[in-house]
């Protein structure tokens, strides 16, 4: 493959790459997300049938505009809008076209004005398949899963879909009175009426669309109970007051509990292993849902993630998976991607995070997990740039792994000292926020100012942007 001029070492302005700079339209997902306006709040009300897979849904929308808008694009896919209101008045017209929802106000909004969409819709959901497979809501075989990475989420709520448009949620979801409701966030109330609950979570951190989700199940819902046995941590804890545990809990159905609450045993440790390398966790709790179907993969959404019970299990393989998607709640949904272009920024740390986990629990070092993943990428196509990899390849091992290699590499040219600190600057920084490459390597930059000769980009810009893979460092 042939590199950019933008992405050879040394370049003018560094790694920036197009889709970095200019983050919509994203080339990744043609057809989701616009730049005409930006969501700052999202207000879902759903009515869900378990047994026949029926939606009903609501959703309140409140935006600014962001230019002169005489059509509105969201994106909703599989589902029929029945009624479309814009600052309270009707609109006659609008129209779905694939995975769009246009709207058509009387007036055009101007740049910068405030306005709210009520959009009422209904239909059997389901997921959307495209290049990365099935994505989006999904029936379980009693229940629901949503995983919406990376374009899933318009498979059951109208929305703005780009990664950089980051907004607080509400959820209001009725389903039948057996069944738990998890979504993000917090749980605020919950109210059974005859056969029927209705469930009341809020989401006030920023959150990209594609990390909202819904999680229906015949589930009970534990804490997960921790000791710590950092003594840094333990003083914090006893001492000024100033830290307390993490909230963490585990779902799942009675029969399975016992299992998974073994298997997620050790997470209380991975939590504090990677507030003390990544800083504060950021959200107000976090949980572990465990759904009773065999999943391909785990997933992660904001303040959660999803296992399937075939990941109960306390050996490497599994455990490394639990520190991977607990690692994401700073690497990909606190901090997320303006671009998919940069999706070794979610991935890359999040595998690293693995090497971070296995080294501080005693087992391999980072340094052995380093060696072993660059000997199975020697072996394979260099035809890959990590920085910018592809629609097709954005979820290929090799971002990855070569993404944690870069940080490893990284890790070696600082030392152990200033590369916690670049990462706990990183995570403070652009907390809820949106982030690219660049501002990585500028963030490295301004931490490492002291050290000589230092420079991020003569270090990461071979691991990401040059197909040919570096010596281990």
């Amino acid at each position: 493959m042939t590199v950019p001029q933008e992405h050879v070492p040394g370049a003018a302005g560094g790694a920036r790459t197009s889709a970095s700079s200019s983050p919509l339209p994203d080339l990744y997902t043609p057809g989701h997300g616009s730049a005409d306006y930006r969501v700052s709040r999202y207000e879902l009300y759903l009515d869900y049938r378990v047994s026949t897979n029926r939606l009903s849904g609501h959703a309140a929308i409140t935006a600014r505009s962001n230019v002169d808008v005489a059509a509105l694009t969201l994106n909703l896919a599989g589902l029929r809008v029945l009624k479309v209101q814009l600052d309270g008045q009707r609109v006659r017209r609008f129209s779905q076209r694939g995975n769009q929802l246009i709207i058509i106000p009387e007036r055009p909004l101007s740049a910068g004005s405030d306005f709210s969409l009520d959009i009422r819709y209904e239909g059997t959901p389901g997921p959307l398949r495209g290049n990365w497979g099935d994505i989006g809501w999904e029936e379980l075989t009693d229940g629901v899963l949503v995983a919406g990475q990376p374009t899933g989420a318009p498979s059951w709520f109208p929305c703005n879909d780009h990664p950089s448009q980051k907004a607080s949620f509400g959820y209001t979801i009725t389903t039948e009175a057996n069944y738990r409701v998890i979504c993000n966030g917090v749980l605020v109330s919950r109210h059974a009426k005859a056969s029927r609950e209705t469930w009341v979570f809020e989401q006030s951190e920023p959150m990209a669309t594609y990390l909202a989700t819904v999680q229906i199940g015949r589930y009970d819902l534990r804490p997960l109970t921790f000791q710590p046995h950092s003594p840094a941590h333990r003083a914090a804890i006893q001492g000024d007051g100033g830290y307390r545990p993490v909230p963490q809990f585990v779902a799942g159905s009675p029969a399975i509990m016992a299992t998974a609450a073994t298997a997620i045993g050790r997470q209380g440790q991975m939590m504090e292993t990677f507030e003390t390398c990544f800083g504060p966790y950021p959200f107000a709790s976090y949980t572990v849902v465990v759904a009773d179907d065999d999943l391909e993969i785990p997933l992660e959404a904001q303040s959660l993630s999803v296992f399937g019970t075939n990941h109960l299990n306390q050996q490497w393989d599994a455990q490394r998976l639990i520190a991977h998607e607990l690692a994401h709640q700073w690497f990909g949904n606190s901090l997320t991607v303006k671009a998919w272009a940069d999706i070794w920024l979610h991935e890359g740390f999040a595998c690293y995070a693995e090497w971070i986990w296995s080294e501080a629990s005693g087992n391999t070092t980072a340094q052995q997990r380093a060696q072993c993943a660059w000997q199975r990428l020697s072996s394979q196509a260099q035809d890959l740039l990590v920085g910018d990899p592809s629609p097709e390849l954005m979820f290929d091992d090799r971002v990855y792994k070569r993404g944690a290699l870069a940080l490893h590499a990284l890790r070696h040219a600082t030392g152990d000292a200033l590369f916690f600190e670049l990462l706990r600057t990183w995570t403070h920084r652009y907390r809820f926020g949106s982030v690219t490459t660049t501002d990585f390597m500028d963030t490295a930059d301004q931490v490492c100012i002291e050290l000589p000769g230092f420079n991020a980009r003569a270090v990461l810009n071979p691991w990401l942007y040059e197909p040919a893979l570096p010596p281990l460092p």
